[in-house]
């Protein structure tokens, strides 16, 4: 902690625009945005009464970045989120985890959570205008009362915020899957995936093993197609700028949804499950199967669904493709080559 704690000295995070991240949020099609308020290390990317230990009171730059991103997500019309660390806190000395400056059996854990952790999710929860939701992580040893206690003045400050399931003990309103981790099958639950670009959830120098906008995408649609919401990271640099290779890939990202937004948004999971070529996703009276591996010819053949008409998504003119049923299969003839390199939507009337 003594050098560790030094470096905020240093922080100065003079390149941070909060209309920027917000924009490139909107550009790659994002709903909601999930900023880190405080993580393992226990410093606060907000002012905190509860401690010096943050950036307007302990750093050069002097400024809440998560009050400018409140504002700025107000105007754009994007959710905003916490993350929020609750158990561990290796800053803190009561906090869990830090067991090389301090003795873990002599910690007051419950005084942290209460006289800590609690107050500065009540400043969070106060402060900074409507929050879409609470991102609590790494439950460990925190108790089933202890999240209660949390859940509950979750509920009671911002009732319309949801809770990560992360809070422990199988609290919260949705489930969280493991870091980069994709259910193989349909998930009957309101459940999201946290992912990185890269393989670094912070800022790295020297981690360029960047995600392809292909696997990205792949992974958006196979993660909505088993009822589930992407939460992608990004890690800015210590100036606040987003390294470009994410806003490349956000970028797009973005542009793929803005056509083939209507198969994402406000879908369900589709009656084509287990399929490894394509996905699907459904709303009322609509199947939408996103083709990964367009078959040689453009003939589609798909069990276990019926249409009565089908047309490509991108076609603005909803041109019909042939469909047929050959008594096993329903048969949609697409054009011989893929339209969409990536993920092409034909999308079923059903």
């Amino acid at each position: 902690v003594a050098e560790y704690e030094q470096l905020a000295n240093e922080f100065n995070p003079v390149k941070f625009d909060a209309a920027e991240w917000v924009a490139l949020a909107k550009r790659a099609g994002q709903k909601y945005l999930v900023i880190t308020s405080k993580h393992h290390d226990g410093f606060c990317l907000f002012q905190s009464d509860a401690t010096d230990y943050n950036i307007v009171d302990g750093t050069p730059y002097g400024r809440d970045p998560l009050k400018e991103l409140a504002e700025e997500c107000v105007k754009q019309g994007i959710k905003l989120g916490f993350y929020y660390s609750q158990t561990q806190d290796w800053h803190h000395p009561d906090g869990y985890g830090n067991d090389w400056d301090y003795d873990e059996e002599a910690k007051d854990f419950d005084g942290y959570i209460h006289n800590y952790v609690m107050p500065q999710v009540a400043e969070l929860l106060t402060n900074y205008g409507p929050i879409g939701l609470i991102w609590f992580d790494t439950p460990m040893i925190i108790s089933t009362q202890q999240s209660q206690d949390l859940l509950d003045l979750c509920n009671e400050l911002q009732p319309d915020c949801l809770v990560c399931g992360r809070l422990g003990n199988e609290l919260g309103d949705y489930a969280s899957a493991g870091d980069n981790m994709i259910p193989d099958e349909l998930v009957d639950l309101d459940w999201e995936t946290p992912a990185t670009l890269n393989d670094t959830w912070g800022y790295r120098t020297d981690d360029h093993h960047w995600k392809s906008t292909e696997d990205l995408i792949h992974k958006l649609i196979d993660i909505v197609s088993k009822g589930g919401n992407y939460l992608l990271n990004v890690g800015p640099t210590a100036e606040g700028v987003i390294p470009q290779p994410s806003v490349e890939r956000l970028e797009a990202m973005g542009a793929w949804l803005d056509v083939n937004g209507e198969a994402i948004y406000g879908t369900k999971p589709g009656p084509i499950q287990g399929v490894d070529w394509c996905r699907s996703t459904a709303k009322p009276g609509k199947v939408y199967v996103h083709v990964f591996d367009w078959p040689a010819g453009g003939e589609i053949r798909l069990e276990g669904v019926e249409a009565s008409r089908a047309y490509l998504l991108a076609d603005a003119d909803k041109l019909p493709l042939t469909v047929g049923n050959d008594g096993e299969s329903l048969v949609v003839n697409g054009p011989a080559e893929a339209p969409d390199a990536i993920a092409t939507v034909v999308v079923l009337d059903v």
